[in-house]
């Protein structure tokens, strides 16, 4: 079933790495949260393209890794190497975003380990999922 979801930006994404896309990308950021959010508000549809993926299915709850670009930039959002991790709370008509990263940002040499250990050191209420 295709539906719209409501979508909510977790504080631990705000404070870390929205804040460094904000700095670095100025007024290309505002636009690209709004599309990246628009995008979310139909992840159903999202995960049939190849920019979206489930990493676990909990059932109730999915763990969804997208892929995004950043408004003004040249990159593909298969390349750019931006990502989001989102709790998908089908039932609940709800996204939250959990992470929002280029891969730069991580410091791990393994790009999953490192996130996959972020968000159960940050939201314990997704640990047993992942």
């Amino acid at each position: 079933m295709q539906g719209n979801y409501s979508v909510q930006i977790e504080g631990f994404a705000e404070r870390h790495f929205i804040k460094s896309f904000e700095k670095k990308h100025k007024t290309y950021w505002d636009f690209t949260l709004r599309a990246i959010i628009a995008e979310l508000e139909r992840i159903d549809v999202l995960l049939l393209t190849s920019r979206a993926e489930t990493i676990c299915d909990a059932g109730d709850i999915k763990i969804v890794k997208t892929k995004f670009t950043v408004a003004g930039t040249k990159k593909s959002a298969n390349i750019s190497g931006n990502r989001c991790i989102v709790a998908w709370h089908e039932n609940k008509q709800y996204v939250s975003v959990l992470l929002v990263y280029s891969k730069t940002d991580l410091s791990g040499i393994h790009e999953t380990a490192e996130w996959t250990r972020m968000i159960k050191d940050n939201y314990p209420e997704y640990k047993e999922i992942l």
